[in-house]
């Protein structure tokens, strides 16, 4: 047997434990920026009030899952709108190739769910343990009441953030302050609780303790993103003609020959994934740019340029290596790859916003009844039964009436409505039964199938919509 028979290659490692040091410098700054923002507009959405009359729900964005109704400002989505979820899923999707192929992971370093909340776990874990070299010393120091005290400090905050991580997800499918109300009584529904305890378990294993190893074992993007990229993509790279062969001692015999890299380890200890940039482009690279800030600072403190570690395309390295300068961002961000993108994206948009606003505030469905598929009557005319399903997406009781075409053909009775109106209340669909029916020696009541067009009129505003379906007769020959 063979020693790799023996000892087979293994395809997961054991975690070792990264302790990102505190940096400083435009990146970050950047990320706190995002990082705020992100989880302010999580936190406070479901709480922000919007008027939609006395029959509407006020919250701003909802998903009533109990109406089947998304409600977005001012915009209310229904069942049958789904397109408009599909083509914003459609556009996320564009959105992200097309960043990807101009920035490479910009989302997964700024504003992915996992790195915006491992930065804050970090951040925690920061202000109770202290930075990167006090929290290796806890780690490796053995277990006494300080240890403890300050582990359950950092746990209890980790899953107090948790906690409000999942109270937050569940206050957008519902009224947020009734259902706050509700949880604080505990008379909400059970779906509430165990959907925040699902969660909560969720966010503070990912967060707080699996970290980049979501990154590197669970999440797809970073096998896909090799497709998105080329050689014209902006990514973080080390400049190794600039930087090798790299070495601490200045002042030593043989230091002229020294590129600008000391080996200070800075640009790996403050990297939230633990990797050497400088070992080349990796697969748990998330592209956050906290290498750049330090490594920028320490190249101001040695007096050398900046940009050893630093955004750049791959395509600039021959230009660089030759003295040249690289080429113009405007350049690599603008080429074909990324126009397509953005086409796409903005194609899919314009189509969004017109399907909007071009949309119907009124509409119905057809359904025929087929069993039986048509009555003959006393007088030998014939009858088709229908249900037909109207919706009254205005905030407002509206009176119907429907009718048929072509009326010189055709009869139409609603059950329930003497003169075919009827009213619907806002914001909901109601069915009703219509017959309509075919004199006896008509064409359509002669003749297998026959079109007919059945209309739906808002009485007060005008406003028609129909429906073609088919009428069913007897076989005339």
């Amino acid at each position: 047997m063979s020693s790799t028979d023996q000892n087979p290659e293994r395809l997961y490692s054991a975690r070792e434990p990264i302790f990102p040091r505190r940096v400083s410098g435009p990146f970050r700054r950047l990320k706190w920026w995002l990082l705020a923002i992100c989880l302010g507009i999580y936190y406070l959405l479901p709480w922000v009030r919007w008027d939609r009359g006395p029959n509407l729900p006020d919250q701003a964005v909802l998903v009533d899952l109990a109406n089947r109704r998304f409600f977005f400002f001012w915009i209310e989505i229904w069942p049958h709108e789904f397109y408009f979820v599909a083509g914003l899923l459609i556009m996320a999707g564009l959105g992200l190739f097309l960043f990807t192929s101009a920035l490479g992971r910009v989302w997964c370093g700024y504003f992915c769910p996992q790195t915006v909340w491992t930065d804050l776990f970090i951040l925690t874990e920061r202000w109770i343990e202290g930075d990167r070299n006090k929290r290796v010393k806890l780690w490796n120091a053995k277990w006494d009441a300080r240890k403890v005290r300050l582990r359950l400090t950092k746990w209890a905050l980790w899953l107090a953030i948790s906690i409000g991580t999942g109270g937050a997800w569940v206050f957008y499918f519902a009224d947020a302050p009734t259902l706050l109300w509700n949880m604080l009584t505990l008379s909400a529904h059970p779906a509430a609780y165990s959907t925040i305890a699902v969660l909560t378990f969720t966010t503070l294993t990912l967060g707080g303790f699996m970290r980049e190893q979501v990154c590197v074992y669970m999440c797809p993007w970073p096998r896909i993103q090799a497709a998105m990229m080329d050689e014209d993509t902006i990514t973080i790279g080390y400049r190794e003609w600039r930087g090798e062969p790299r070495g601490k001692h200045r002042k030593a015999a043989g230091a002229d020959n020294l590129g600008d890299c000391i080996d200070c380890n800075a640009c790996v200890n403050v990297c939230p994934m633990g990797i050497d940039i400088r070992d080349g482009q990796q697969l748990a690279c998330i592209t956050c740019g906290l290498c750049i800030d330090a490594c920028d600072e320490v190249m101001d403190k040695i007096g050398k340029p900046r940009g050893l570690v630093d955004y750049m395309a791959l395509s600039d390295e021959a230009r660089e290596r030759a003295g040249n300068p690289p080429k113009s961002i405007w350049k690599h961000v603008f080429r074909l790859r990324t126009v397509l993108y953005t086409t796409l994206w903005t194609a899919v948009g314009v189509g969004l916003m017109v399907a909007l606003f071009v949309r119907s505030d009124i509409d119905m469905t057809v359904a025929p009844v087929r069993n039986p598929i048509y009555v003959t009557m006393s007088d030998g005319s014939i009858r088709n039964t229908y249900d037909v399903r109207v919706r009254n997406m205005h905030g407002e009781d509206r009176v119907f009436k429907i009718t048929v075409t072509p009326a010189e053909t055709y009869s139409i009775n609603v059950e329930g409505a003497e003169d075919g109106t009827f009213t619907v209340p806002p914001d909901a669909t109601m069915l009703k039964r219509v017959y309509v029916v075919a004199p006896k020696d008509s064409a359509p009541a002669n003749t297998l199938s026959s079109d007919v067009r059945i209309w739906l009129e808002d009485i007060v505003a005008q406003e028609r919509t129909y429906n073609d379906t088919v009428f069913n007769g007897k076989d005339g020959k």
